[in-house]
């Protein structure tokens, strides 16, 4: 253990002891399932903002082929972690495979396979036991998931009024919107709820990670920060301190559609009423109007939410709110999402994020165009745009020409010495 601490330490630029002291507060979680052959992810206070990318089938488009280049085309792009959202095709296998081929650390949301298997047993999700629910959990933990997202701070509370006051755009989360039916029509509470003891010590037999899940989250700017939201954060921090007694991992979600002026006191709150855990942050989307640039709209707010605290920003592609993405589009949701996580880096002073800004620039001064090229964060997208503007000379680009200032630059400065 010592020594995979010491490893991880060296990756993230803090010393052992900053990273034991952040384990043992809760406010660092490490993301690896004890059956997973990975290398744990250290995610949480003082370290650098992480970004996961979504993949998954859905019941009209369910390859497993094309999630297997999508997941090589998240871990090309940086990305930390992937999730398998997956609701088509053969769920069990799929996941599997996923896990098994990746190198990072795997997340999955169980409750969607329970009301895809209630289905197949031509019976409702709401008719779905409490055993059949953790009998599915215990599964992905088995396979090797290393995180799983569960929406516990759904409850009959949180949910009070919500049928009289309601939403511009409702409740968004599949899960939430899962588990608010299974309660009203069972007339009783969540069972991830009630049941958290027991979600607990699967965790902890795994060594798995819960990723407390936003189900109440604003799927519209207008529902931003409202009641329901600010009542299942009130849970989810009980259900933190819970989860710390016990010596499991938990990182708290977050929204979803949240304006700028917002965002701090979103990040505030969760750090307060969850103290200090780890926040994972679905964009934040900053406006509606986005749909096919959405990964834009989700990386300006990424931006300013990492800068404000958030730890692990869940990527948005061009394809949110239309349909399920591609491959380059999730290429372009991974490069979006990791450029607004180093752009809060350098913010926060993180070490490691200012340095290589610095090579960049220094390469880019010199005209050391290769090596320029070799340390941007899309080396391939910028290749392909530097070879189809290949000037007559190797000293400067198709932008400036001949008036290059930084080249005039230089002449100047050998001409003055």
């Amino acid at each position: 253990m010592t020594q995979m601490l010491q490893k991880v330490a060296k990756e993230e630029g803090v010393s052992v002891t900053d990273l034991k002291t952040g384990i043992t507060r809760g406010r660092i979680v490490l993301v690896k399932n004890k059956k997973h052959r990975i290398k744990p992810l250290a995610i949480g206070e003082g370290l650098r903002t992480k970004v996961n990318a979504n993949i998954g089938t859905s019941p009209d488009v369910a390859s497993l082929k094309n999630e297997l280049k999508k997941l090589s085309a998240c871990i090309e792009a940086g990305a930390d972690t992937v999730m398998d959202l997956s609701t088509g095709g053969d769920i069990d296998h799929i996941r599997k495979t996923i896990v098994n081929v990746s190198s990072v650390p795997v997340g999955t949301v169980p409750i969607y396979q329970v009301a895809i298997e209630s289905r197949k047993r031509r019976k409702a999700f709401t008719k779905a036991s409490v055993d059949e629910m953790f009998e599915v959990i215990e599964r992905h933990l088995e396979d090797g998931v290393d995180f799983i997202t569960v929406h516990c701070g759904v409850t009959r509370e949180s949910i009070r009024g919500l049928k009289q006051r309601r939403r511009v755009c409702g409740v968004v989360s599949r899960g939430g919107s899962m588990m608010i039916e299974w309660m009203l029509s069972n007339k009783k509470e969540n069972p991830l709820y009630e049941y958290y003891g027991r979600l607990l010590k699967l965790a902890k037999k795994y060594d798995a990670t819960l990723s407390l899940g936003d189900g109440l989250r604003p799927g519209a700017i207008a529902d931003s920060t409202d009641e329901y939201q600010i009542r299942e954060l009130i849970v989810i921090g009980e259900l933190v301190k819970w989860a710390r007694i016990e010596n499991v991992s938990a990182m708290v979600e977050g929204p979803g559609h949240i304006p700028l002026h917002e965002i701090e006191a979103n990040i505030r709150l969760e750090k307060n009423i969850c103290d200090g855990a780890p926040f994972y942050v679905l964009g934040p989307l900053v406006t509606d109007i986005g749909a096919g640039y959405d990964h834009i709209v989700a990386a300006i707010g990424g931006a300013l939410a990492a800068y404000y605290g958030a730890d692990y920003l869940c990527y948005v592609t061009p394809s949110e709110h239309l349909g399920l993405p591609n491959v380059e589009e999730v290429r372009e949701g991974v490069i979006a999402s990791r450029l607004a996580a180093h752009a809060a880096d350098i913010a926060k002073g993180i070490e490691q994020a200012r340095h290589i800004d610095l090579k960049v620039s220094q390469a880019r001064y010199s005209l050391n165009w290769q090596k320029m090229l070799h340390l941007l964060i899309d080396e391939k997208k910028a290749r392909k745009i530097f070879g189809r503007s290949r000037p007559h000379t190797n000293q400067t680009c198709t932008m400036c020409g001949e008036f290059c200032a930084m080249k005039k630059t230089k002449e100047v400065m050998r001409r003055v010495q």
